[in-house]
């Protein structure tokens, strides 16, 4: 999902951690349906409410109920129904929200909200927003951001750093172009998952590769035959979205005030650590502030205090559905969806040639989506379903690049539309909209869908 670690070292111990960790065990039994229950409670109370309110006609409908209250009935009820006892079902609770993916998620949005406050305290979001409509035609707008996100994620790895560095820009301009800010932010979250999917240094494509057994540039090979296809198609949905006849008012440029947001683009460009990247942009917003404006060291501090505060919601949701998905493997729920996927593909085993490896293939795209959509982390669902998927595809000749493939496609594809996922999360409160806002307008992830099914079902092996 994310580039949390150091570039340089290319993650080498990454798959090994989350194989090791509390959130990724597995058994071998078949597990249980049961399991699944705390995330449908969930999801009917959060979404359920948010329509609820909408068709009322209230304001916010989606805020009526916080997420974070919405996940609290879940998390008793994975408790309640856990067959280990209460403490070590409390233990297994809080391994999974101490889980050093989601720690490094949280830490995300606490440095990419402080660097969204100190840069609009600071001018800088203005000056940004002034810089980039001299450059941008406003009818090419949203395809120009989806290639700039999609650039930076490729080189950068992360889908998260890109969103953090990238979101704030574009949702400035938005607004002086008046363009949607769902659009933009769908813009913005599909570029930054198409590279995220395509990079060779995301943990996504670590993950896919190493439980695999095959060569990222062939694993990246493989991947350009579904990415480019649903790139192009996207663009030109992003293209025909927004009208291009806004009246953009010519403004004075303060290039000053754009370079911590230059920095970050170019860091981000480089392939820098995100954690880095975004310390050196709250640290130049804040020296370009005090050397244009009236604007001193306590100020600096109380902004990045306040941008801690504005990612809340999404830190603690975060740590929940962390423990939530720890709650529902170790009760077996995602061996049951495995199960039921190892069940569908055995039904075609006495099939030869390209129907069973066509099975096996959507097989695979089953379980790693399904698996997603209950932890909510597109790298901890690679490497929970890896084996599997390598002994369906050794059984059903399917080759690893493909099936590395697959794997990474279908859980980038589910990581952009589940509006409890971090990237939708990160970028609705940059946007200050609603994570299902955000995600409806995700063209990337639904083409990507289509595409990819397409080609598995019609391509000749």
């Amino acid at each position: 999902m994310t580039n949390f670690h150091d570039m340089n070292h290319k993650k080498s111990f990454y798959v090994k951690q989350d194989r090791e960790s509390p959130l990724n065990q597995q058994t071998t039994d078949s597990g249980s349906a049961i399991a699944l229950l705390p995330l449908a409670i969930f999801l009917c109370l959060f979404i359920g409410a948010g329509v609820y309110f909408q068709q009322q006609g209230v304001e916010f409908a989606f805020y009526q109920l916080p997420s974070v209250i919405a996940i609290l009935p879940a998390i008793i009820v994975a408790l309640a129904i856990s067959k280990q006892k209460l403490n070590q079902a409390v233990e297994t609770f809080i391994a999974g929200v101490g889980h050093s993916n989601i720690i490094a998620m949280c830490m995300i949005y606490l440095l990419a909200g402080a660097f969204a406050a100190v840069a609009k305290a600071t001018g800088g979001v203005d000056a940004t927003v002034a810089l980039g409509l001299s450059f941008i035609p406003s009818q090419f707008l949203l395809p120009g951001f989806f290639i700039i996100a999609a650039f930076i994620a490729t080189a950068m790895g992360t889908s998260m750093g890109t969103i953090a560095a990238v979101a704030p820009i574009a949702f400035g301009i938005a607004e002086q172009a008046q363009i949607e800010a769902s659009l933009m932010a769908g813009a913005v979250l599909s570029g930054a998952l198409f590279g995220d999917n395509l990079s060779i240094i995301s943990d996504t494509t670590i993950a896919a590769t190493r439980t695999q057994g095959c060569d990222m540039k062939d694993k990246f090979r493989e991947n350009l035959i579904f990415a480019l296809p649903a790139a192009l198609i996207t663009l030109f949905i992003f293209a025909f979205s927004a009208s291009g006849d806004a009246d953009l008012a010519a403004q004075e440029i303060d290039i000053i005030k754009v370079l911590p947001y230059l920095t970050i683009l170019v860091l981000a460009v480089i392939g820098m650590n995100v954690f880095v990247v975004l310390t050196l942009g709250i640290v130049l917003a804040g020296i370009t502030g005090m050397l244009t404006l009236d604007y001193g060291a306590i100020q600096f501090g109380k902004d990045i205090y306040a941008g801690f505060g504005n990612m809340q919601e999404i830190f603690i949701l975060s740590m929940l559905v962390g423990g939530l998905a720890a709650l529902m493997q170790q009760q077996g729920g995602l061996n049951y969806i495995n199960h039921q996927i190892e069940t569908f593909i055995r039904r075609f085993s006495k099939s030869k040639g390209e129907a069973s490896t066509r099975a096996a293939e959507l097989g695979v795209a089953s379980m790693v989506a399904l698996t997603n959509s209950c932890v909510a982390n597109n790298t901890v669902s690679i490497v929970v379903t890896g084996d599997i998927a390598k002994s369906l595809a050794d059984k059903h000749q399917v080759s690893a690049k493909r099936n590395a493939s697959v794997l990474d496609i279908f859980s980038c594809i589910v990581q952009g539309i589940i509006p409890y996922g971090a990237q939708a999360l990160l970028i609705g409160s940059i946007f200050s909209i609603t994570p299902l806002a955000a995600i409806s307008n995700a063209w990337y992830c639904f083409v990507l869908a289509a595409v990819a099914l397409a080609i598995i079902t019609l391509r000749p092996r």
